[in-house]
C-alpha cells in the first residue's frame, strides 16, 4: 500500500509544468551564416553572437546579445526578449528546443506578427 502511494505521488508531481529543455550551449543557425551562445546570465539565460561567417556585412557583430532574460515559460519553452540586428528592435521572444534543434521566434503586435529561426545545437 506505502509504494503504491509513493507511486501515485510521483506520478502527480510529474504531471506538473513542463520542464524546459536545456538551451545553454552553442547554436548554429540553419542557414549556416552565424551562431549563438547561449549561457547564464543572471537568474536566466542569454545569448550572444560568438561566430559569423561574414563579418562586417551587416549590422551584427560577434560578441553582441541578441536574446535576453530567458527564462523556462512553464510549458517546456523559454521566453524573454530577441534583439534583432538587421532591424534595431528588440521583440518578444520564445524558443523551443528538442534535443539538437532549436526554433527561436520573436513577435511584435502581442504575437500576431511573428518571424521564426532554426537552429543546431554545435556543442
Amino acid at each position: 500500500m506505502k509504494r503504491l502511494i509513493l507511486a501515485c505521488v510521483g506520478v502527480v508531481a510529474l504531471a506538473g509544468p513542463a520542464m524546459a529543455a536545456d538551451i545553454v550551449g552553442t547554436w548554429q543557425r540553419s542557414n549556416g551564416e552565424s551562431r549563438i551562445r547561449m549561457a547564464p546570465c543572471g537568474g536566466a539565460v542569454c545569448g550572444t553572437i560568438s561566430w559569423l561567417k561574414t563579418p562586417g556585412k551587416g549590422d551584427a557583430k560577434v560578441g553582441q546579445q541578441v536574446f535576453y532574460d530567458m527564462k523556462p515559460d512553464g510549458s517546456g519553452g523559454w521566453e524573454g526578449s530577441a534583439f534583432n540586428p538587421e532591424d534595431g528592435k528588440t521583440y518578444s521572444g520564445k524558443a523551443t528546443v528538442s534535443g539538437g534543434s532549436m526554433t527561436t521566434k520573436g513577435c511584435v503586435l502581442g504575437g500576431m506578427i511573428c518571424k521564426s529561426v532554426s537552429w543546431s545545437r554545435v556543442n
